[in-house]
């Protein structure tokens, strides 16, 4: 398993003495969801454009995290990024100004509906009965981008638990909205992962200082309660 872990005297949530850190001492498992970040083929497949060489090491870490808030009576939630050539989902301002032109005209072809990179990583264990939520922008909660805080807030949900790829951009941006929306917020620090160890911490750092908790696998499995 590939570990890298956020300092603790960056992580305000770790110091039990403050208010802050007794805000996410426990999660009623029925209004807890766990979101899986855009775990796609594009991302973990050596031959995706996007690949990322430790992501699939995070992935029994998803599935434990997922397993226990699944049998604790939880929801997990299968986010998923899809694009398209034209509509909103082309989302030009991206593609044609901010990536390199060949790479956005690949990665939007990846990642529309039917290729295989558009796909759910195998090995990862998705139930019938999960939700799976497609989005077009790197956060999942800002307007337009999916139903994902209609689909939460239609089943009581106030706490969410990030997981995925990557750690700085999709990860964290959908983190840092969820606090925003006023969702209780945790990234999952052994759940996580970015193209570098650099990128990995500077995620975590920067969200942790203002936007929720940083934990670990086994933190956050301690503190979901039936």
């Amino acid at each position: 398993m590939h570990r890298v872990k956020l300092p603790s005297i960056l992580n305000p949530a770790l110091d039990e003495s403050t208010d802050r850190a007794r805000f996410f001492d426990a999660f009623e498992a029925d209004k807890t969801a766990l979101l899986v970040i855009d775990m796609q083929n594009h991302w973990l497949d050596e031959n995706g454009l996007s690949y990322i060489e430790n992501a699939r090491e995070i992935v029994p870490n998803i599935n434990r995290i997922a397993d226990q808030v699944r049998s604790s009576g939880g929801m997990v939630v299968w986010v998923i990024v899809s694009f398209s050539n034209e509509g909103r989902s082309a989302w030009p301002m991206f593609f044609e100004h901010l990536e390199n032109a060949d790479d956005g005209k690949r990665a939007r072809k990846d990642l529309t509906p039917g290729s295989p990179m558009h796909d759910l990583w195998t090995d990862l264990d998705i139930h019938v009965g999960d939700p799976i939520i497609s989005k077009d922008r790197f956060s999942a909660f800002i307007k337009g981008s999916s139903s994902l805080e209609e689909l939460l807030c239609g089943h009581g949900i106030d706490t969410v638990l990030i997981t995925g790829v990557a750690t700085n951009v999709c990860c964290e941006s959908t983190a840092r909205d969820a606090m925003m929306l006023d969702f209780r917020t945790v990234m999952i620090e052994d759940a996580n992962v970015a193209r570098t160890d650099e990128d990995h911490i500077a995620g975590l750092r920067t969200f942790a200082q203002a936007f929720g908790a940083v934990m670990s696998t086994d933190d956050v499995i301690s503190r979901i309660r039936r």
